[in-house]
């Protein structure tokens, strides 16, 4: 495969900025895009060139792939760098690079398009021999059918839509009384929110953690893990603080874990970096939840523990290169992730509009990826994250120790962030002590 030397970045923000970054250290040009609503983010600035694909909402920008295929034609790039969101998970998108002899940096449509729906990938992680949460074979008919195979599986029950994310189409049923009601909502909010209102089931595991698995896999059948991440703090099934290693786990629960995602991503023949994602109880049993098929926003902290550049990686796996030994990378200390969002720290209600102030943290093992600064307006048209602070420490207690200093130091005036919220988190006697799940903020009383 020929070496790539010109890459679209097919994002915005702080993961736009990112990707230039690795790809102009590699010696390649970076080709940024940008709606009108970016016109002035200066990241656009750093790259080799800036083009304009559409006006601000992201269905006429970032997300239309007539435009994105232009501006990667008319700009020579012979790869794309799909980020996170937006269509980074798109099977149609890849299939259009690909028809435009365009290499897109990630997996093959073909396996996008085996982990995109969730009660399929379920089935083909049964087949891998990976541990699934017991729950319907496939999608759910309709409500008797729901009622059935609730009975099988046992109260409580989770419904599911097969191609969400998000927490959208997703359902809670204690018992039977609720189920229809339940039902009918999860199947209408998928719908609008996914064109697509396929329902399926599962065992609802009680007050779980959030762990997963990053791999990198090459075209030539390697695949290497690069450690786990505790992404359990989290608020409406989004993720607020993540962290590696995850100090829950056992060391033999930990190679287990590391076996089975390793194991499953040579099974689909998986290409790039991607994430699988597990519950894990309280008896430190794991089951597989779902599989994402791009870099995730929480892979800087991998990249601390490891000291790898996980976009640089999927640029060489892109272009034909083979992965080192599982045996070269060692993974080592604590690294911790906050995503700092333009939200009030209480209820988290956007809070877009102008910085006037925008004062970051540094010092030994701390790092900021953001594209924000003081004069830099926050749209409300995207997401709410402005920025993500990570810190590196020799093991946990430095490491929160050392967010609680950074924190302290962050400075942002003009609009709410959520900066004040990871500070009491970082001074929480629960979170210290690893004494959290994914439903810990529900009763949060801050």
């Amino acid at each position: 495969m020929a070496e790539i030397k010109r890459i679209l970045v097919a994002n915005r923000g702080e993961i736009a900025l990112r990707a230039i970054r690795t790809i102009k250290e590699m010696g390649k040009e970076a080709v940024a895009v940008y709606s009108k609503g970016d016109r002035d983010a200066h990241y656009l600035s750093l790259a080799d060139a800036a083009i304009c694909i559409g006006e601000a909402p992201s269905s006429q920008s970032y997300l239309s792939i007539p435009a994105i295929i232009s501006a990667a034609e008319i700009s020579g790039c012979d790869a794309i760098f799909p980020g996170y969101g937006f269509l980074s998970e798109n099977q149609h998108f890849v299939e259009i690079c690909t028809h435009h002899d365009i290499k897109f940096i990630g997996p093959t449509p073909d396996v996008m398009t085996l982990m995109s729906d969730k009660s399929k990938a379920k089935d083909v992680m049964i087949k891998a021999g990976v541990p699934v949460v017991p729950g319907s074979d496939g999608a759910i008919g309709d409500i008797d059918d729901a009622k059935k195979r609730a009975l099988e599986v046992g109260y409580p029950v989770i419904l599911k839509a097969a191609q969400g994310g998000g927490g959208r189409g997703m359902r809670v049923v204690e018992e039977e009384s609720y189920l229809e009601n339940a039902f009918l909502a999860a199947e209408s909010e998928a719908l609008g929110a996914f064109g697509d209102g396929t329902i399926y089931m599962e065992k609802f595991i009680q007050n779980p953690r959030h762990i997963e698995v990053q791999v990198v896999a090459d075209s030539h059948g390697n695949v290497l893990h690069i450690g786990e991440r505790d992404c359990s703090m989290q608020r409406r099934h989004q993720k607020l603080i993540e962290e590696s290693p995850a100090i829950i786990l056992t060391e033999d629960v930990r190679e287990r874990l590391h076996k089975c995602a390793v194991d499953a991503a040579k099974f689909i023949k998986y290409e790039g970096a991607g994430t699988f994602e597990f519950l894990l109880d309280k008896n430190l049993d794991f089951y597989f939840m779902e599989m994402n098929t791009r870099l995730q926003v929480e892979h800087t902290v991998s990249e601390e523990v490891s000291g790898l550049d996980l976009i640089e990686m999927m640029i060489r796996v892109a272009q034909g290169e083979e992965l080192p030994d599982q045996s070269t990378i060692e993974l080592k200390g604590h690294s911790i992730e906050c995503r700092i969002t333009a939200e009030d720290p209480v209820k988290f209600l956007p809070s877009p509009g102008k910085i006037k102030e925008w004062i970051a943290p540094g010092g030994i093992g701390v790092r900021i990826d953001t594209h924000a600064h003081a004069g830099y307006t926050v749209p409300p048209t995207y997401d709410s994250m402005i920025g993500k602070l990570i810190v590196y420490g020799k093991d946990r207690d430095q490491a929160v120790v050392r967010m609680r200093r950074a924190l302290s130091e962050f400075s942002v005036k003009g609009i709410r962030t959520t900066i004040d919220f990871h500070l009491k988190m970082m001074s929480n006697p629960d979170f210290i002590n690893n004494k959290f799940d994914t439903k810990y903020l529900e009763n949060y009383k801050g």
